[in-house]
């Protein structure tokens, strides 16, 4: 394994979305990093650290792959920034790379791939539906239950959307795939989540 150095109840992050992340900041530190000046590369590091550690958790079933692929993911941002060509956000590159290693990590563990775009596994159990008035934790357990059932790259796809605000076009660059194909990858995962939330998705997300 690579190693890079080192240095309400909404249930959405706290963190900055895609979409709200300073790129301008982010490209004047890849500028940095492709000179390998580490105080770049640190700051970069905390700045992605918190956001991809929450995307992978959800990725990978097998928990201790999370910080195997984090690592391999800094690990190719501190030694090939250069091939970061600007033609998208910081954001969306790095989540492309973390993307991209999760697959190969998950396909060297056995951890099926299911069909994205296959709409045909059991809906949640009634009984098993989140109440209205459920606390902040038992709600985050609820949406991680469901969010589990639904394929990788469904997975991905509401992840990147609700959690990390990048837009349809910015998911279809990070996955690498038409943006035609996010949208129905969305349209699969939703109507599988509103089933497992009683038709009130958008109360949980």
């Amino acid at each position: 394994m690579n190693t890079a150095p080192t240095p309400q109840p909404s249930i959405r992050s706290a963190s900055a979305p895609g979409g709200l992340h300073d790129d301008a900041e982010d490209r004047r530190l890849v500028a940095c990093v492709c000179a390998h000046e580490l105080a770049a590369f640190e700051a970069l590091y905390r700045r992605y650290h918190p956001r991809l550690c929450r995307f992978l958790h959800r990725m990978l079933r097998p928990e201790h792959l999370v910080e195997e692929v984090l690592n391999d993911t800094l690990y190719v941002v501190w030694n090939q920034a250069e091939r970061f060509n600007g033609t998208s956000k910081v954001s969306t590159w790095i989540f492309a790379i973390a993307y991209r290693k999760a697959l190969k990590a998950l396909s060297r563990h056995d951890d099926p791939l299911p069909d994205a775009d296959e709409d045909d596994q059991p809906a949640a159990d009634p009984s098993e539906r989140p109440e209205a008035r459920m606390s902040l934790s038992q709600a985050r357990a609820a949406i991680d239950a469901a969010l589990r059932a639904l394929s990788v790259d469904q997975r991905a796809a509401v992840e990147l959307t609700y959690f990390h605000g990048f837009s349809y076009p910015e998911i279809a660059a990070i996955v690498d795939c038409p943006t035609d194909t996010v949208k129905t990858r969305m349209f699969h995962a939703r109507k599988r989540l509103r089933t497992a939330f009683g038709g009130q998705l958008d109360d949980w997300l």
